[in-house]
């Protein structure tokens, strides 16, 4: 009975110092952060996104990792952010520095805490900053340069009752880096006469009162002044001498491409004008124009009106034709069109239903048969610019239903210009060769074939037509010449 107490006690012993063990052991697992020397904040972006973090540590097993924990923006460990992780560790060493990055889609806060984990399960306590605080701001800066607002504009103008909106500029909102607009988790602050303005944090801000107006983009405290918009003066407005209008080509311009770009001064309601006559849809800040004349706008400042003007000249050319738009066309008859121009050295092209006519490069047309036609006069020395005119030709009805049977491809009209009545979504055309190859196969042809090169070897080429449409079929065919 003795020796069964006395082996009874032994393993109670036993247990009770393999218990003991066990937990002197986990406790002495122990994790020390260093303090983050030259280190006040983690400001990060993708100029910038390097950070290191020296720890101690004891008594952790061959093969443990360690990784840096961010808190969440509250400060709380509960759902902590975890960055990168350490290599396995060397077991003779008492001391690792993990180098880490702040997330990119971290959610800015000045009360973020760092600590170490261990793959144990073991924590270190929070590392302090420079400061010796440990709480700090972290911010991921997903936008690092200067900006616009006002759509670039420095003025504004507002009536003595009414606002305006001022907004972040997005020119290109397919260029993610171009505006901090194309990242909707950014805040900012806005600023009057160089005061912040309380509880203003979105992308625009409506203004009543005049003053010099800007934003930054609010970092917490990573906040950097460089990172800011254009200033814009906002006037009292009552009268037209608040409202401006700027030409981005200057005046005089040159007129070509899509022309100079009129900016008015900023307003809630715009009309454009040409000499006096309201210009149909103009009802932007902008207009853009390749046309000399008085342009003037109407703004609305949200309860009053006010209007600018600007005398536009482009010191570009002046050219004009003399053709009748519709004119009816007799059969065997030809009109000459001619382009007038104080160009410089002007070079001409002429076309027929959008096909280039070879050869034709005077200032003087002769029109033989009816069709689509387009001018165009170009200047290229000084203001390189070119004018176009278009016109049609039309035809009498009867002998033009002719269908020609001929083509000369050094003549006038190189192509196969059937009568109107035959070019239409109800009408097929078929262009079959000699070989019995479809070269051509629409429906609402346009009078533009051949566009290819043809082979004449040593005979004129005959090819075959088929014109199938509400007026039942017509077939023939037509030889090419030279």
């Amino acid at each position: 009975m003795i020796q069964k107490i006395t082996l009874s006690f032994f393993k109670v012993i036993i247990l009770f110092s393999i218990l003991l063990f066990a937990r002197s052991n986990s406790y002495a697992q122990t994790i020390v952060p260093q303090q983050l020397d030259g280190l006040e904040k983690l400001c990060a972006g993708n100029s910038f996104n390097e950070f290191f973090a020296t720890f101690s540590y004891v008594d952790f097993p061959a093969g443990t990792t360690f990784q840096v924990e961010l808190s969440d923006n509250t400060g709380s460990f509960t759902t902590p952010t975890s960055t990168t992780t350490l290599q396995v560790i060397n077991t003779s060493a008492t001391q690792q520095t993990i180098k880490f990055a702040v997330p990119a889609d971290l959610t800015g806060s000045d009360i973020y805490s760092l600590r170490i984990k261990s793959s144990t399960g073991a924590v270190s306590q929070r590392f302090r900053n420079s400061l010796g605080n440990t709480s700090f701001g972290a911010y991921f800066k997903s936008y690092e340069a200067s900006y616009f607002i006002n759509d670039k504009n420095t003025t504004a103008a507002i009536c003595s009752s009414g606002s305006i909106t001022l907004s972040v500029y997005n020119e290109t909102p397919s260029n993610t880096n171009s505006s901090p607009a194309n990242f909707p988790k950014l805040k900012y602050r806005w600023f009057k006469d160089n005061v912040v303005i309380s509880g203003q944090s979105g992308t625009s801000l409506v203004v009543n009162a005049p003053g010099q107006y800007y934003s930054e983009i609010d970092y917490g405290v990573c906040t950097e002044a460089n990172i800011s918009s254009n200033r814009v003066d906002v006037v009292s407005s009552s009268s037209g001498s608040a409202v401006t209008i700027t030409s981005s080509l200057g005046n005089p311009f040159c007129a070509s491409g899509t022309g100079t770009v009129l900016t008015a001064t900023s307003g809630n309601k715009y009309q454009w004008k040409k000499d006096g006559n309201n210009i149909n849809g103009a009802t932007n800040r902008t207009y853009s124009t390749n046309e000399s004349g008085v342009y003037s706008v109407e703004v609305d400042f949200g309860g009053c009106t006010a209007i600018g003007s600007i005398n536009l000249q482009s010191n570009g050319f002046n050219a004009s034709i003399d053709a009748e738009d519709g004119y009816k066309l007799s059969e065997g008859e030809t009109v000459t069109v001619s382009i007038t121009t104080d160009a410089v050295d002007p070079t001409y092209e002429w076309y027929l239903n959008d096909n280039l006519i070879p050869n034709e490069t005077s200032s003087s047309y002769v029109v033989a048969v009816k069709g689509n036609y387009k001018a165009k006069v170009s200047q290229a020395s000084g203001c390189i610019a070119t004018r176009e005119f278009s016109f049609r030709i039309n035809g009498e009805s009867g002998p033009s239903s002719v269908i020609p049977n001929i083509i000369k491809l050094g003549g006038p009209i190189p192509y196969w210009n059937i009568p109107d009545e035959y070019k239409n979504a109800n009408t097929k055309v078929m262009i079959i060769s000699s070989n019995g190859d479809m070269v051509l196969d629409v429906v609402n042809y346009q009078g533009d074939w051949p566009q290819n090169n043809i082979d004449f070897k040593n005979v004129n080429p005959v090819y075959y037509y088929v014109i199938q449409g509400d007026a039942g079929e017509k077939k023939g065919s037509i030889t090419v010449i030279k």
